[in-house]
């Protein structure tokens, strides 16, 4: 009997970073190689994401509870997967999918399929001795991604008068990462000096950016410039600046009508949102832009893509929810240039590196993802350089479930030494 053969599954109900439970799965090969995987969960979903199962009993975690994931992973997954090699990833996770039998994996859930197909992956890599990006990556895989770090929220991230959810540095103009993440981490501090001295809280969102009360969507722009500098650093030089407005939770309808409620700005249509970017490209040192427009709104997205495709990286979150069904409506009908990737939007490793695959052939970008309810599993820090996608967004430079991708992929630096490649394209 092979070595890599599964010898045990075991679920478990834990607690992610905001408190709410998620799933740990536990699984033992014939070997005697033991390891585990925490499913992380977001807050701003899209509405076509693959479906986390939770109880619904208001009488445990206000009704979040996952023990009927737990269940599911204990009960239905285990007894189909023991007996099965590590290292057949794929078969393995398309055993789940046809065990579960929705297109949505609302039956067992995604967050108990996911968390089996994520243990495997590491099991399969600790069986062959190998570190898991080179198992998920190969041999010849040596490019860290530039830390997208969120250091400002507004939106459904935190409680403040900012419309858009995420403002990020990119520190693209770095050496290589350790210098690109130090100079992230310097800014990010300069930024939170720079806000006490103007008398704003200095309070964190969930991701730990700062989360004050500004006057406007665009002081926040001002104040992110002005930490830059103050940190030592060259704007649009050293470190530029990425936006995920999360648009679908400021629009009416998920398609053409908005509301920046939260500045007060008021109603908008697409094509105003589409106007003021326009303004925001030319006066700021943007280099990305992720869900410009809400999940439904196809040619607004089209439309801000045609505009500005060549300027910046545009990216879909919820309009395409790392599913290839919706990622090639999008290549076809040129909705954006890139995809934002989380391994919980669509339920197995094996989906989300074909959603990367089909990113990569047809020249777009593919844009590695944390959720706002994170656990210290370091698996999305491995799989963005597997992947090398070239850059990943795991928050800021606070907050340990945070800290432990970022760390990660400082060990990863120095375990490829002179060998490691960073670059933003």
């Amino acid at each position: 009997m092979a070595q890599t053969i599964i010898k045990s599954v075991k679920a478990l109900e834990i607690l992610d970073s905001r408190g709410n439970p998620t799933v740990k799965v536990f699984i033992d090969l014939e070997d005697g190689t033991r390891v585990s995987a925490s499913v992380p969960s977001g807050a701003s979903t899209g509405e076509y994401e693959a479906v986390e199962l939770r109880d619904g009993d208001m009488k445990r975690y206000g009704g979040k509870g996952v023990l009927k994931a737990v269940e599911n992973v204990n009960k239905q997954i285990a007894p189909l997967v023991i007996g099965m090699d590590s290292v057949e990833q794929a078969t393995i996770d398309y055993s789940m999918i046809e065990l579960d039998g929705t297109e949505n994996k609302s039956n067992l859930g995604a967050n108990a399929i996911l968390g089996v197909s994520m243990a495997v992956a590491k099991a399969a890599a600790a069986s062959s001795k190998l570190e898991l990006y080179e198992y998920l990556g190969g041999a010849g895989v040596r490019r860290l991604p530039v830390p997208c770090m969120n250091i400002l929220n507004g939106g459904e991230h935190a409680d403040n008068s900012v419309d858009f959810q995420e403002f990020m540095i990119v520190p693209h103009g770095a050496k290589n990462f350790t210098e690109g993440l130090r100079s992230g981490a310097e800014t990010f501090h300069a930024l939170g000096k720079i806000l006490e001295s103007k008398g704003y809280s200095t309070a964190k969102g969930d991701e730990g950016g700062y989360a004050p009360n500004l006057k406007s969507n665009e002081e926040a722009m001002e104040l992110i410039i002005e930490a830059i500098k103050k940190a030592g650093y060259i704007p649009g030089k050293d470190i530029s600046i990425a936006i995920d407005s999360a648009a679908t939770s400021f629009s009416i309808d998920k398609k053409e009508h908005y509301d920046l409620k939260w500045s007060g700005r008021g109603k908008m249509t697409s094509d105003d949102l589409i106007s003021l970017a326009g303004e925001w490209i030319e006066k700021y040192p943007l280099i990305l832009w992720e869900d410009p427009l809400a999940e439904e709104d196809w040619k607004g997205f089209a439309k801000f893509t045609a505009k500005f495709g060549d300027k910046i990286e545009v990216v879909g979150d919820d309009i395409f929810v790392t599913n290839t069904k919706f990622i090639s409506k999008g290549i076809k009908n040129k909705t954006a240039n890139s995809s934002l990737i989380k391994l919980n939007q669509i339920g197995t490793v094996t989906e989300t590196i074909n959603a990367v695959r089909l990113c990569r052939d047809n020249g777009w970008r593919a844009f590695l993802s944390h959720r706002s309810g994170e656990t210290a599993d370091t698996f999305l820090a491995d799989f963005a350089v597997a992947m090398d996608s070239g850059h990943l967004k795991s928050g800021s430079a606070s907050r340990s479930e945070r800290l432990a991708k970022y760390n990660r992929l400082l060990e990863i630096d120095a375990m490829l030494g002179d060998k490691a490649l960073y670059y933003w394209k």
